[in-house]
């Protein structure tokens, strides 16, 4: 039986292993999917001993994805891009480093949350590993403007400045995203910092439709930063659980040739049952 895993740290919490058993249920596919934790410190053993052991693919999450693209042999543009990697593929010729968290993104906003990108004002929020996976997938989808907001202007420029020719992205401070947006991402780990401040200004998610990429545990009420929005009149606040199962299903593609049916696994997981 093939053997896959998501690697992290922590990562005993990942919905990843219930994901891609509904998968290979739903679809006849034989492979055992596990939770594989790595020391801080011990990312590149953990993986090599892994492979070495026979498995057959990896999923990556935090704070991992940029030691994986570093350690695969190649990477996709996408990935290269993005400099971070959360999907390894073994391949005859060497070890293929792959990004699908930003089409993950795109599938669910075009396709579950029925949100149109083509057209719209775009915020996104931060300009880390997560901003960049997702940046240029959405930029493809033919935005009118995105403006990118992080605490750093500088690492927000260095993240914008190697677009591809006609992909303009605006960039602001935190207090400088200036609305009206019609989409708001946000891609910052903590959403709302622990004293509560909130990452930009209320008037910039009012009316707006807003996305944590991080989820909320199965049958809670969301993210804080989806609490927030909503609470000072965002239209709708959809956290990422929709993005991992896409992103799981563009992996699960990739390594099995099938691409499995995502809305049964989404609406059991929303409602608690996977």
């Amino acid at each position: 039986m093939d053997r896959y895993a998501v690697v992290g740290n922590p990562v005993g919490h990942s919905l990843s292993p219930r994901i891609h058993a509904a998968f290979a249920a739903a679809t006849g596919q034989a492979l055992r999917y596990d939770a594989l934790p790595a020391p801080l410190d011990g990312f590149v053993a953990t993986v090599e001993d892994f492979f070495r052991a026979g498995g057959a693919g990896l999923n990556v999450t935090v704070p991992f994805k940029e030691q994986a693209a570093a350690w695969v042999d190649s990477c996709t543009p996408a990935a290269a891009a993005a400099g971070a990697v959360n999907t390894i593929e073994r391949r005859a010729d060497g070890f293929r480093g792959h990004n699908t968290d930003g089409a993950g993104l795109v599938r669910d906003l075009l396709d579950n949350c029925q949100e149109a990108l083509a057209g719209a004002r775009v915020l996104l929020i931060g300009a880390g590993g997560a901003a960049r996976g997702v940046l240029r997938p959405v930029l493809a989808e033919g935005p009118e403007r995105l403006v990118v907001a992080n605490r750093s202007r500088a690492r927000a420029e260095d993240m914008v400045r190697d677009l591809p020719v006609g992909h303009v992205a605006a960039v602001a401070g935190l207090d400088e995203a200036l609305p009206p947006f019609d989409i708001v991402i946000n891609a910052t780990a903590a959403g709302l910092r622990g004293d509560g401040v909130a990452p930009v200004s209320p008037a910039a998610v009012r009316g707006a439709f807003c996305y944590d990429l991080m989820y909320a545990p199965p049958g809670s009420e969301g993210t804080a930063f989806c609490r927030w929005t909503l609470d000072h009149g965002a239209r709708r606040a959809v956290d990422g659980l929709g993005m991992l199962v896409e992103q799981a299903a563009l992996a699960f593609a990739l390594w099995r040739g099938v691409a499995p049916e995502t809305g049964p696994v989404l609406n059991a997981l929303r409602r608690g049952e996977v």
